[in-house]
């Protein structure tokens, strides 16, 4: 057990949140200080991408017992559901037989988080606005306005996990050898959903993560409890085939009956929904250091925002507080070292789940929807069945291992040069699951070591 201290967390999202529930369970008073009312009080739609939680994740809640508590809000999912232009739909599974992903509404998952966070002791102070922060001595500056006055607030310690325009991170920019840079997608999304069958079940495979993949926009849909779907659609927002393109209920409906004609039945709402829910944007957000000597610390998207597509913002957030107390466990009260050791673990783990991220989207919306992309997944599976202690893909290594992200990512590259060879071989198509093949990647394997 540390000394106990007096820590304010700044952002009650689900990061902020679990890292309140661990420093209270530790020993210390703990502030959540968060500038919008509280989530349990408000509706909340229009701007959601279902969460998914994998082991990085369920690691996190394991360690302080809340594994089971979160899993009876969530619906595992073992596999892609692809659907196809012709309407065409094929299934692409996860990892090895009973490994899943679970889909988490972001809105049931957050009250929850929150209601746990109360019971354990943790303070919340909605509708605070947070503006700045004295980094020396970690006092936090609130008010009303930015230009008005402002009301100082003194702790020993300051966590910034208030996202990726953080106040925290703002004031930690000014400072001289702060790295940092913001890069946002020409790709946005916006927010659809299925709703449920008037007997409340599911109109599709709710086990399923579906895709309707369509080059440089595509459709995605997870499930929520209550039998409805979470869908986003991702597009650019200028050119052909864009948000800008689709300006009124005729376009829309049309380029719908096109691109994704089996959705036709399951979304009643698209021109409703379409019009009325905001377009959101797509940012990668890194900078370093993290942490300011033993007093201020960023910690989830407040220092690694990353777009969407493998589904690890929030794991990777969770795993930043695992890592953060292995530290605690080894170093005690010294908070210097902690902080230091913190960053400089996760850092390269971060910069790697982004650079995943950013290509995972050009895999969803353009490979998933190639023969020879779905035939290279298909052998990538059947050797690493075969051979499991010579071949983990890459999805399994990010999504189902806790090997760090940069591991996942020089590892994945290596075996995608030896996968780009065997695909070369002739009649692969025929001959995939042969010896042939099978003595081709062992070969490959030994040769590129």
């Amino acid at each position: 057990m540390q000394t106990p201290q007096k820590i304010a967390v700044v952002g009650s999202g689900l990061v902020g949140t679990l890292l309140a529930i661990y420093l209270k369970k530790l020993g210390h008073t703990v502030h959540v200080f968060d500038r919008s009312p509280d989530i349990r009080t408000v509706e909340f739609s229009g701007r959601s991408i279902n969460l998914v939680m994998s082991n990085r994740g369920w690691k996190a809640l394991d360690d302080i017992g809340l594994t089971e508590e979160i899993k009876k809000i969530g619906i595992p999912v073992d596999k892609r559901a692809i659907h196809l232009q012709d309407s065409k739909l094929t299934y692409q599974y996860y990892g090895k037989e009973g490994e899943a992903i679970y889909s988490l509404s972001r809105g049931v998952l957050n009250r929850k988080m929150i209601d746990l966070a109360e019971a354990e002791g943790v303070e919340f102070f909605f509708e605070h606005r947070i503006w700045d922060v004295t980094l020396s001595d970690a006092t936090l500056h609130i008010g009303e306005t930015e230009r008005g006055e402002w009301t100082d607030l003194k702790y020993d310690k300051v966590f910034g996990a208030d996202g990726a325009f953080s106040r925290i991170r703002h004031r930690m920019q000014r400072q001289s050898m702060f790295d940092y840079s913001q890069k946002f997608l020409s790709v946005g999304y916006k927010e659809l959903h299925i709703p449920a069958n008037p007997d409340g079940t599911y109109k599709i495979d709710k086990n399923s993560l579906h895709i309707w993949p369509r080059g440089n926009f595509m459709l995605m849909g997870l499930a929520n409890l209550d039998g409805s779907f979470t869908c986003t659609l991702f597009m650019p927002f200028e050119g052909k085939n864009s948000f800008e393109s689709l300006h009124d209920e005729k376009t829309l409906v049309d380029f719908f009956a096109k691109y994704f004609p089996d959705t036709k039945e399951v979304i009643p709402d698209l021109v409703e929904d379409f019009f009325k829910n905001p377009k959101s944007y797509l940012v990668t957000m890194q900078c370093y250091p993290w942490t300011f000597n033993d007093k201020v610390a960023l910690i989830g998207d407040s220092c690694h925002a990353i777009v969407p597509f493998y589904g690890h913002g929030m794991n990777a957030g969770f795993e930043d507080i695992t890592v953060l107390n292995e530290m605690i466990s080894k170093y005690g009260d010294d908070w210097e070292t902690i902080f230091e050791e913190y960053q400089k673990s996760r850092k390269p783990n971060a910069d790697a789940i982004a650079e995943l991220s950013y290509r995972n989207f050009m895999e969803m919306s353009a490979k998933t929807a190639d023969e020879k992309f779905l035939l290279q997944k298909k052998i990538e599976k059947w050797f690493s069945d075969k051979h499991p202690d010579k071949w983990m893909p890459l999805y399994s290594r990010v999504t189902f291992s806790l090997q760090p992200y940069s591991e996942a990512l020089a590892i994945g590259d290596f075996q995608n040069k030896i996968m780009e060879e065997v695909m070369q071989m002739e009649n692969i198509e025929t001959i995939w699951d042969s010896l042939e093949v099978e003595e081709k990647i062992i070969q490959l394997l030994q040769s590129k070591r």
